[in-house]
């Protein structure tokens, strides 16, 4: 696969995905965060986004629960260059129906080279980095010219 460079916006689309024992953490970090995440587009699933946006008070783009599809629909926009940051508190205590959604959600975030933090520790140190409020280039698949390698 061949690898172009685009810009990281300053004014990122964020999404944030919680598991149900992780939803409390994600509502204290958006709390904690709330200033700066007030500056940003966001994204959560259904249930999570709801209780951000009724507890935290940020303005949220709720999409479907998590086992309903909403981590597909995360990684479809993070495929539309429309999601740049993921924050996904998940549980490693907690075995999940939806698994295999999870890892296709985590592979795409991988596959498009976005900031992913799975815990809140991570979260803060990435949020708290001078290149959070930046652009910043990142790398990522150039898929026009893998077409064009495709049909010819």
């Amino acid at each position: 696969m061949d690898y172009k460079t685009i810009e990281l916006p300053a004014d990122k689309s964020i999404a944030l995905v919680a598991h149900d024992n992780k939803k409390k953490d994600m509502v204290a970090w958006c709390k904690k965060h709330q200033s700066t995440l007030n500056k940003h587009t966001l994204y959560a699933t259904g249930t999570t986004g709801s209780i951000i946006e009724k507890e935290a008070g940020l303005t949220i783009n709720k999409l479907i629960s998590g086992p309903l599809g909403g981590d597909q629909q995360v990684g479809s926009l993070i495929v539309e260059g429309k999601v740049d940051f993921l924050i996904f508190l998940w549980d490693p205590f907690e075995p999940l129906p939806h698994d295999p959604d999870v890892k296709a959600l985590l592979r795409i975030a991988a596959v498009w080279n976005i900031p992913v933090a799975c815990n809140q520790i991570s979260a803060d140190i990435m949020i708290a980095s001078p290149l959070f409020n930046e652009t910043t280039p990142r790398s990522v698949p150039d898929y026009d010219r893998y077409l064009k390698a495709r049909t010819q």
